[in-house]
């Protein structure tokens, strides 16, 4: 049964998405406030989090650019909730992590679906390798955190995916443009240096073994031999 964290302020909101999703089997927790949502991840990270751009003691966004910077919770699929309609806003929203966006108001069914759907989505198959490695590179899949020799390295959600691609194709390389659909999605539409970028500090993260990433120019980058 997964776990569902509804960070809603608005209680008849909070309470609506709650029994909706308790309804069709899932385990949901709701929290009004960051302040008690950080507390809960504590103890537990959930299977996906349910976010709230406007809540009283810190917004949304800065929540979301948190928990993609911390370890245990930067892969977990988060599905943003907000009033805000302008375009900006979800751009921005998308950029930070988001993985989808809903706008109030919005329907119950549409809610369970976009959930089912982003559930089915992140879903591990059982034959799927939980531990990657690669020289001293270790990449844990179910506690979501990468060791250099043992030691843990702070990544961000980007650069933590694009390094678990890397590893997954080791020794194939992988084309510039697969890597954008796949880490960035299929409407990126940024400038290609954006790889590029995120490439050089994963390369810095994992020091001397960054060296195993290597660039196939013209054509992409491939990790391992």
């Amino acid at each position: 049964m997964a776990l569902i964290y509804v960070v809603e302020d608005d209680r008849n909101i909070q309470e609506i998405e709650t029994f909706a999703l308790t309804n069709v089997g899932y385990q949901v927790e709701g929290f009004d406030c960051a302040a008690t949502f950080y507390k809960a991840l504590e103890k537990t990270v959930p299977d996906l989090i349910l976010l709230d751009i406007m809540l009283p003691d810190e917004d949304g966004l800065t929540i979301l650019k948190n928990l993609r910077l911390r370890q245990g919770t930067s892969t977990v699929p988060i599905i943003m909730v907000t009033a805000k309609t302008t375009e900006i806003d979800k751009v921005k929203g998308l950029d930070m992590g988001a993985d989808d966006y809903m706008t109030k108001p919005f329907g119950v069914m549409e809610l369970i679906s976009r959930v089912k759907a982003m559930l089915r989505r992140v879903a591990k198959p059982e034959d799927k390798e939980k531990i990657l490695k690669l020289g001293n590179v270790l990449l844990d899949r179910e506690r979501h955190v990468v060791f250099v020799k043992d030691e843990p390295v702070e990544l961000t959600f980007k650069e933590y995916e694009l390094l678990k691609l890397l590893m997954v194709n080791a020794g194939i390389v992988t084309t510039r443009q697969v890597i954008l659909d796949r880490v960035w999605g299929i409407d990126f539409e940024g400038e290609s240096r954006t790889l590029d970028m995120h490439i050089k500090t994963l390369r810095q993260k994992l020091k001397e073994e960054g060296s195993q990433i290597k660039t196939v120019r013209n054509v992409g980058y491939v990790m391992g031999s």
